[in-house]
């Protein structure tokens, strides 16, 4: 486990994606820790390095007694970037994550890239509430709170499937240290940061759920959007913790902030296209064109390669089965075959191909599948060094 100690903490972190990609530090709600970004973390380490921490109180960081500030939470991720060695990056947090990221944006402008301000707040409509709930649970222990705090988490339907991802959330909440919970409240019923959010200049994208009771748009997000000079709107149909309920558009939210399309689809969509066909199929084409042919290929590889298959909401790996089933369903049995070869070669197995296949089946017709089958098995015989069946 990854820690590093501050003067009066401890805090865990864990990093994912590419060491020498731009930073996205995610920091978590109240209540929860670093897993709650598991679903985003997954989506964006394959364009960005991706720091998350557990903040003070919570998760595997250090939970000292007392109650805490948000200068001090918002001083805890210098220190964890200081001790990284990231002297900039972007940042996104949810609800006591926001309030932490106002923090920053507002007092540390330096170090900031990006801003993502989720399901929060400059002030909270009753702080003593929160202190009600800091006092709850140093009598009671997080039983006392956790009804509560689920049911603004997550909309009423959410919590009647009792998927994975809620019941996951429930045991976080219930793990929790009360102490540091309390500690976190106590921050949160202190803070009011409503005199300095317009002081903010990093580029900002201020998310809301249209269902969270916690804090409804209206003034919270309206007060963030309205208040930080040029913020970028997006409103999600979800309660409090929309990153959970909405985990795949929250991550194209993100996507589109963060991460800007290419300004040149041709130079972008070649290395694209080497590695999604491979070096020789592609040297081949370039080799074999002609004044009648090679604008075209300039034409593929800038929309095809540099427009769609640069966009991150789909890894390569599902973009190439996507095109497998419907090169099948179309009979385009050249594109297919070319498709199949090069996904085998890189990250498909024939356990997926023949899932696809099975799908084709279905949707396409049974004579698609079989065709694609045939095809399919003299290119893994092939692979093999066998003759195909007959």
């Amino acid at each position: 486990m990854a820690f590093i100690t501050t003067s009066d903490d401890e805090i865990y972190y864990r990093i994912d994606g590419p060491a020498d990609a731009p930073v996205v530090i995610l920091s978590h709600s109240l209540g929860l820790d670093h897993g709650m970004w598991d679903a985003q973390a997954a989506d964006l380490a394959r364009h960005v390095r991706v720091v998350r921490y557990d903040t003070r109180g919570h998760g595997a960081s250090a939970a000292p007694a007392g109650d805490y500030t948000i200068e001090q939470l918002g001083r805890d991720v210098l220190a964890l970037a200081d001790a990284l060695g990231i002297p900039a990056f972007a940042f996104c947090g949810l609800s006591l994550g926001g309030m932490i990221g106002q923090w920053l944006g507002i007092h540390a402008p330096e170090r900031l890239t990006h801003l993502v301000l989720a399901n929060t707040t400059a002030r909270v409509s009753e702080p003593a509430a929160m202190d009600a709930r800091r006092r709850a649970v140093l009598e009671g222990g997080m039983a006392a709170v956790v009804e509560t705090a689920m049911s603004r988490f997550f909309t009423p339907v959410s919590l009647q499937r009792d998927s994975p991802v809620v019941a996951a959330a429930r045991r976080t909440l219930l793990a929790s240290s009360a102490v540091g919970y309390a500690g976190c409240c106590a921050a949160i019923r202190d803070m009011d940061q409503r005199a300095s959010i317009a002081r903010i200049t990093v580029p900002t994208l201020v998310i809301g759920g249209d269902l969270d009771v916690s804090m409804p748009w209206d003034p919270h997000g309206h007060t963030l959007a309205s208040s930080i000079p040029g913020a970028t709107v997006v409103r999600l149909p979800t309660a409090h913790l929309s990153n959970l309920e909405q985990p795949r558009s929250f991550s194209a939210a993100l996507f589109r902030f963060l991460l800007p399309r290419p300004a040149d689809a041709l130079a972008a969509g070649m290395p694209v296209r080497r590695a999604v066909l491979g070096d020789a199929h592609v040297d081949r084409s370039i080799a074999g064109a002609t004044d009648l042919t090679r604008e075209f290929q300039a034409l593929i590889t800038r929309f095809a390669w540099g427009t769609i298959w640069t966009r991150p909401g789909l890894e390569h790996r599902t973009r190439r089965l996507l095109v497998l089933a419907m090169t099948a369903a179309m009979g385009r049995w050249e594109e297919f075959r070319l498709h199949l070869r090069s996904g085998i070669a890189h990250e498909l197995e024939w356990v997926d191909v023949e899932e696809v296949l099975l799908q084709v089946a279905v949707y396409a017709g049974v004579p698609a599948a079989n065709t694609a089958f045939h095809i399919a098995t003299e290119e893994r015989a092939a692979t093999r060094g066998e003759s195909a069946p007959h």
